[in-house]
């Protein structure tokens, strides 16, 4: 059986920009520009600097990377116990293998590699070589390394910080401690090298940043940060006298060291802490990155001195909730998460990629206020949303349900911003929401009409309001006094705006008109468990509901009717996928599988298991491929559908087989280990040449190859040429010539053999090679060959032959007989059916006289004929009962 899923293999993932590694700067000669490194998990992105353009994706580790660095020629990277050296940034050139622990530092030297367990043992390896230079082991007890530093024009020397608060300067050439400073006790967590000689920046876990000269082990200066811990440091070094920290709030702070004083703040500004930070040199710009799964690049520009946002490439930084294709084309999908915003990533390009801003009760006044991240404005996350892209231009075209509010949102694609629009009741009002006795009310579902002119919306109080999207407007409401007696789950509508479909907890489905006339249902389908969510397909009019027992019910809104039924998930659904054809139902749940489920036969056709579940996914719009949305990570996952460009046979699976693991797109080499696997399994499934004995099989061979074999003469007589052929023209007459240097004809006469003139054949019978194939029949008794001869004969060609077995064509009558007994076998047998027929058709039709005078033919016609009148008999039965039961029916 093949690993993971046979219609989906993993793609790739977007949306991942850094983590927690600090990025690395390269400069690169060749192209005259610098390169930015950062750590995605388990590879790292290359992206140049003057477009923030993703230039390639490193290679795939076993695990995530647990450190980082760059030099003019590699980019290394530490997993686990190994540290990988990459080329290109995509080229695997040496890896190294020997420390114990796993690796959290690394620092290239020159030739060297100087790499730091979390033991505390350092090692020093030769990059070319592949083997340890020198060896260093120190205990965690009293000096446990938490960053490493090389002294500019301190040859052979690396500062080493560690938690004790302590350093220590060391020689690696001969491996002799040349100075040990006593610190500040609290725990070093980063060093730079300041641009001034001998001196040395030391950010503390306390806050403290202090300007150490390590020639004197005096402190030149010492300053505090109020945000605790010190994550970076950095220098300016185009003639501004800034040293830049970074703290675990996200705030960067500009010192000025002349004067001593705060020169600047960035507030805010990343969402996590500042673990990546570096000034270009002799540039006033500074690159930032953080866990928040952004990279920033600010200017140095501002009146006051100040810096502002320069360039960014970002992701969400909670992980996506929900995700939705937007479009005909599946370019481009929207995604929503917990950090309230609402995003759109690119499948081709990542520089596509877009920010619709965060949800906010006041916009205008929260871009006011800048970045913040303990806004008061800002929305809780939004749990679904709805998009149309038909009237997208002319106003807002996105509409989304937040979390634990009432309060619905309205987003413009186009103008990649949040709309001035709130859609809420009178009912639910501050004012009125006491006076009519509701509490805790939130919007539940929503969806958007095909015309992109209503949003309809469904609350946990059973109400279900219809809205206007371009004013923004109630309309109208459905049920009196509301559609269901508990939460509404679900809400769809048809793509004519006829029918409203509306499910509730209670268990029930009612369809009601679009434009509401009544306060009553037009009727009602009552389930046995209450329903959990609805998904649509506009196109094939049927919904999708999943109930609270795991179970999935398809029903077709025409008809009103349950049509399907599935039973198989062990954990709460958390999203449903239509494919567009609506022959798949693609599931997710979280039992961590993802299912599809084939409506036509009602089977589960496909099944897959992820490390973590599954909270939303989403097919595209051309079936290219399957988007979803992990709990714990950041990224969206893409799945391409192998049977748009190969031939997959897919059977019933049993839902309660375990389903196999399959690793995320990030892991492309498990991949490929299940696509080889995937093609070791027989494509398609091969029937038998004959289900049973008792069953009267047909050939399968095209119906020219014996249909017209008793019409032959006819078809040949019309195809017959009105005139007859014109013979060629003479060719010119030529003699051979002898091989010399006088050119000379050769008159000899050919060399002929006088000893006979007679050629005596063996045997008197001018049997043609299926003659004597049949002739050798008469011994053994087995006519698989003759028969599997015919098949390969034309029409003609079958023709020909069979007039050949008579004594005046060149054959006998033991040969004719061989002929009868090979269509008694074929009869016997109940295969070939129709062949049978055409060939004894074929042979009474040339040879009937032949036939009555011999009588040992006569009397053989007697066993064809029991033969015959036993198959047919029973095979003219069965035609005349479908007879009869279709007359019947058609009346």
């Amino acid at each position: 059986m093949p690993k993971g899923s046979k219609i989906f293999l993993p793609c790739r993932s977007l949306g991942y920009v850094s983590n927690h590694l600090p990025l690395q700067v390269r400069y690169i000669k060749s192209r005259k520009e610098n390169l930015i490194v950062t750590c995605v998990g388990k590879s790292f992105h290359t992206y140049g600097i003057s477009h923030f353009g993703l230039l390639s994706v490193g290679g795939l580790h076993p695990e995530d990377i647990t450190a980082m660095t760059a030099d003019a020629f590699h980019v290394y990277t530490a997993c686990g116990n190994e540290i990988y050296a990459w080329r290109r940034g995509t080229e695997l050139k040496h890896v190294y293998k020997s420390h114990r622990k796993p690796v959290h530092l690394l620092l290239p030297f020159g030739a060297h590699l100087i790499s730091v367990d979390e033991s505390s043992g350092v090692r020093i390896w030769d990059i070319k070589e592949e083997t340890v230079f020198l060896e260093l082991t120190f205990s965690n007890k009293t000096f446990q390394i938490t960053t490493i530093m090389h002294p500019s024009t301190y040859i052979n020397k690396i500062l080493l910080g560690s938690e004790q608060g302590e350093m220590q300067l060391w020689n690696i050439n001969n491996l002799k401690l040349i100075y040990s400073f006593k610190g500040w006790k609290s725990a070093i967590t980063c060093l730079e090298q300041a641009p001034a000689i001998d001196v040395a920046a030391i950010g503390l876990a306390n806050g403290k940043i202090i300007l150490h000269n390590l020639k004197f082990d005096e402190t030149v200066m010492e300053f505090m940060q109020d945000w605790g811990l010190v994550t970076s440091i950095s220098f300016r070094t185009d003639g501004s006298p800034i040293m830049a920290t970074g703290s675990v709030v996200g705030h960067v702070v500009f010192w000025d060291l002349e004067e001593r004083r705060v020169a600047s703040q960035l507030l805010s500004a990343h969402n996590g802490g500042v673990t990546g930070m570096v000034c270009l040199p002799n540039e006033p710009l500074i690159l930032t990155s953080s866990p928040d799964n952004t990279l920033k690049l600010w200017i140095f520009d501002m009146a006051d001195g100040g810096a502002r946002l320069l360039r960014l490439r970002e992701g969400h930084s909670a992980p996506p909730s929900y995700i939705r294709f937007h479009g005909a084309n599946g370019h481009n999908i929207l995604s929503s998460a917990g950090d309230s915003t609402l995003r759109i990533f690119n499948t081709q390009t990542e520089q596509f990629n877009k920010s619709l801003g965060k949800a906010s009760y006041n916009r205008k006044v929260s871009k006011k206020r800048g970045r913040s991240v303990e806004d008061p404005l800002v929305m809780p996350p939004m749990t679904q949303f709805t998009s149309e892209t038909t009237r997208e231009k002319e106003w807002d075209n996105i509409a989304a349900v937040h979390l634990g509010i009432p309060m619905v949102t309205t987003w413009s694609y186009d103008k990649l911003k949040m709309g001035e629009l709130k859609l809420l009741p009178e009912r639910f009002q501050k004012k009125k929401i006491n006076v009519n006795g509701f509490q805790d009310v939130a919007a539940t579902c929503l969806h958007l009409t095909h015309c992109g002119n209503f949003v309809l919306v469904g609350y946990n109080t059973g109400h279900v309001d219809r809205f206007n999207m371009q004013s923004g407007l109630w309309r109208d409401s459905y049920g009196s006094p509301k559609a269901h007696d508990s939460s509404v789950r679900g809400v769809i509508t048809d793509s004519l705006n006829q029918l409203t479909t509306t499910g509730g907890s209670d268990c029930r489905i009612k369809f009601w008109r679009f434009k509401n006339k009544g306060d009553s249902p037009l009727s009602v389908i009552t389930l046995e468990e209450p329903i959990s969510f609805f998904r649509s397909h506009q196109e094939s009019c049927m919904v999708a509901a999943a109930l609270e027992d795991f179970d999935i019910y398809v029903i077709d809104i025409e008809t009103r009717r349950v049509v399907r039924k599935f039973v198989g998930h062990t954990g709460q659904i958390t999203d449903m996928t239509f494919s567009p054809d609506s022959r798949w139902l693609i599931s997710a749940s979280m039992d961590c599988t993802i299912r599809t489920w084939d409506i036509p036969s009602c089977q589960l056709v496909d099944q897959f298991a992820t490390e973590v579940a599954c909270v939303s996914l989403n097919m595209s719009p051309t079936g290219e491929a399957l988007a979803t949305a992990h709990v714990d990570y950041l990224g969206i996952f893409l799945w391409t559908n192998r049977t748009l460009y190969s031939k997959i046979t897919l059977k019933a699976l049993n839902p309660s087989d375990e389903p196999q693991l399959v690793a995320f797109p990030e892991c492309l080499k498990e991949s490929q280990e299940e696509i080889e696997d995937v093609k070791e399994e027989p494509d398609e499934f091969l029937s038998p040449e004959q289900i049973s004995h008792n069953l009267i099989t047909l050939s399968g061979l095209a119906t020219s190859r014996w249909q017209n074999l008793l019409n032959l003469d006819v078809i040949k007589k019309r195809n017959k040429p009105k005139s007859p052929p014109k013979a060629p023209k003479a060719a010119p007459f030529f003699l051979p010539t002898v091989a010399s240097l006088n050119f000379q004809f050769d008159l000899k006469q050919p060399e002929t053999d006088s000893s006979s003139k007679l050629l005596i054949p063996a045997t008197l019978l001018n049997l043609t090679d299926f003659g004597k194939m049949l002739d050798r029949t008469g011994e053994s008794g087995d006519f698989s060959e003759v028969i599997l001869k015919l098949k390969s004969f034309s029409p003609s060609m079958i023709d020909f032959e069979v007039k050949s077995l008579a004594p005046e064509g060149g054959g006998s009558v033991e040969v004719m007989l061989q002929f009868l007994k090979c269509i008694e076998f074929m009869l016997k047998s109940n295969r070939d059916f129709e062949l049978a027929e055409a060939y004894l058709g074929v042979f009474l039709k040339s040879h009937g006289a032949v036939v009555a005078s011999e009588e040992v033919l006569r009397n053989y016609l007697t066993n064809i004929q029991s033969c015959h009148s036993v198959v047919w008999n029973r095979l003219q039965d069965k035609l005349l009962y479908s007879i009869c039961v279709l007359q019947n029916l058609c009346k």
